[in-house]
């Protein structure tokens, strides 16, 4: 059952906070893995923005549930004026691909780490140990390969997401970028 009525002008108040958040989080694993090369091997700087990573990696993993959860309670706000059939598949599309790249990209994450038996650390206090008991460091660095490059086809899937926001504020004059304000 629906908590809102679709007349709505905005996204429920915790359907935007989650939002977000989560785009914080997001942006947070994404500004700490690019920061991470800038620093030596064997640094505590980069430890501590690998660690930055990892936790904002979990933060997504653990936020991602209630937000679906949210998501599914209140009604999507009425864009207006409608949309044409194609640009609302496209963005149906592209949300459903946002939503799995916040629930497997973290997760995948974490598998990574455990099937090469390293922690989740932060700032030198275990988060998640290692569950592993024979690491498998080969399929750790695939692992790590794949997730590396879901991460950078995100880059993409995320600039569409925000450059059709714009599209709609700008070009479209819609409500679409107001719903979630």
């Amino acid at each position: 059952m629906a908590l809102v009525d679709s007349s709505s002008e905005r996204y429920a108040a915790p359907v935007r906070w989650m939002h977000w958040i989560v785009f914080a989080c997001v942006l947070a694993a994404y500004a700490s893995i690019n920061l991470f090369e800038l620093f030596p091997r064997g640094s505590a700087a980069r430890a501590n923005v690998l660690a930055a990573h990892y936790l904002a990696g979990l933060a997504v993993l653990l936020l991602v549930l209630p937000r679906f959860w949210l998501r599914s309670r209140h009604l999507t706000p009425t864009i207006v004026p409608p949309l044409d059939r194609w640009a609302d598949l496209l963005g149906k599309t592209t949300h459903l691909a946002l939503y799995m790249f916040l629930l497997v990209q973290p997760i995948l994450g974490v598998v990574t780490l455990q099937v090469g038996g390293k922690p989740v650390t932060f700032f030198g206090i275990t988060l998640l140990r290692a569950f592993v008991a024979a690491p498998n460091r080969e399929l750790s660095h695939r692992l790590e390969d794949i997730h590396a490059t879901i991460g950078t086809i995100f880059y993409w899937v995320i600039g569409l997401h925000i450059l059709a926001a714009l599209w709609h504020h700008c070009v479209r004059r819609d409500n679409t970028l107001r719903r979630m304000f």
